[in-house]
């Protein structure tokens, strides 16, 4: 190692060499590079959405910079084209009414950079995860304060018009504390973009819309729902790539369970509940996420309590998880975390540790390996990746 640098890049060089050369700095390849979205809450260092560059050959991260200024945008969603993102405004009153917002932003196709584009509302309280259809034409929301779903329809230039559609859930569940009412926690579609599902934690279930993207709308699927163990409290919801399978992650009894789907009818039938804990822990502990791997051969769930990455294997034929191990070294209050679009590493945002670490996948196993690469970012709560540069 020279030794004639200036004192302050002697040090900067030790700090990376120490770091495990995981660290990119600013420099990047555009051929192996793809943009981060990181959405946070704010108010306590975080201003709104940061993005950084993470190399798919290494898992090399560049720093992180702001990249829109906007309140606690705590979800993020990007159209197909990724021309566009949209974010949540997870607040009680937006615009001077009660409420929550969406925000819209053009994407640089450059740079990466976001420019805003507009702002609605989402219709109630607390919005707190979205996902825009498949042909880019509309964002669903869900308001997890609200118990409510809505549609907003999707201009050609990626605005957002006011709500074509609204639905606000109604009932109840078993805890006293978390289910005296209706909490919407996630919305998502099914790979035809006929139906949408929406994993209520406050009502113990899993509520099925038609959904029709050209008007924007969403009338109750028959059956309505699919129910869960009273007190589970769904909260993520994710699809298996090949469309036959849907997983659910519990956030009040920490469990997992596995569905087969029926993409004709939009009905989902239990085949599995399977914890996300290992045995014996005894602590207390709510999950966040659950992700399909993008090969259909993993399933992740993110423990926080055990502040812990969950793995299991999935069965081909029938969709069921096999446990695998955990991954916690590092990790804090994992809130969400995102796989990026090669298969080939997790980022996991730790929400209560200010960092979003980079773990790489094991393609047989599935088992998660620490590369030593960290971003520091106040208060991370979801992870997106943007396109690559090829």
């Amino acid at each position: 190692m020279p030794t004639s640098l200036p004192h302050a890049a002697l040090a900067a060089v030790l700090l990376a060499w120490l770091a495990g050369a995981s660290f990119a700095g600013d420099s990047k390849d555009p051929l192996h590079t793809i943009p981060v979205y990181i959405g946070t809450y704010t108010g306590s260092g975080s201003k709104g959405i940061y993005r950084f560059d993470l190399d798919v050959e290494t898992g090399a991260v560049t720093l992180p910079r702001l990249a829109a200024e906007t309140t606690s945008p705590s979800f993020l969603a990007i159209d197909p084209t990724h021309r566009f993102l949209y974010a949540v405004g997870e607040v009680e009153e937006f615009q001077g009414k009660k409420g929550g917002g969406v925000s819209a932003f053009a994407v640089d196709p450059k740079t990466g950079d976001l420019t805003p584009l507009n702002a609605q509302s989402s219709g109630g309280a607390g919005p707190c995860h979205l996902v825009v259809d498949k042909a880019g034409k509309n964002v669903l929301v869900a308001n997890y304060g609200g118990g409510s779903t809505a549609v907003l329809p999707v201009g050609a230039d990626g605005r957002l018009k006011e709500r074509s559609a609204f639905v606000q859930h109604e009932g109840s569940s078993v805890n006293p504390e978390r289910q005296k009412g209706p909490h919407a926690h996630s919305v998502n579609l099914d790979a035809d973009n006929r139906f949408a599902f929406v994993a209520d934690l406050g009502l113990d279930k899993i509520l099925v819309y038609r959904f029709d993207p050209a008007k924007g709308t969403i009338v109750p699927n028959d059956p309505p729902a699919a129910k869960v163990t009273p007190g589970a409290g769904p909260r993520h919801f994710a699809f298996h790539p090949g469309g036959k399978f849907a997983y659910v992650i519990n956030e009040l009894n920490s469990t997992v369970i596995g569905w087969s789907y029926d993409p004709a009818k939009g009905v989902l039938t239990e085949t599995q509940t399977i914890t996300t804990l290992p045995e014996g822990f005894q602590g207390t502990n709510y999950p966040a996420d659950v992700q399909v791997h993008r090969s259909g051969k993993f399933l992740y769930g993110s423990n926080r309590g055990h502040d812990s990455i969950v793995a299991y294997t999935i069965d081909p034929s029938s969709g069921k998880l096999t446990y695998v191990a955990h991954q916690g070294q590092g990790i804090k209050n994992p809130r969400n975390f995102g796989i990026d679009p090669t298969g080939r590493f997790m980022l996991v945002a730790n929400q209560d540790a200010d960092t979003v670490l980079v773990f790489r996948i094991d393609q047989e196993t599935g088992v998660l390996t620490p590369t030593g690469g960290s971003v520091n970012i106040s208060k991370p709560v979801c992870v997106k990746f943007g396109s690559t540069a090829e």
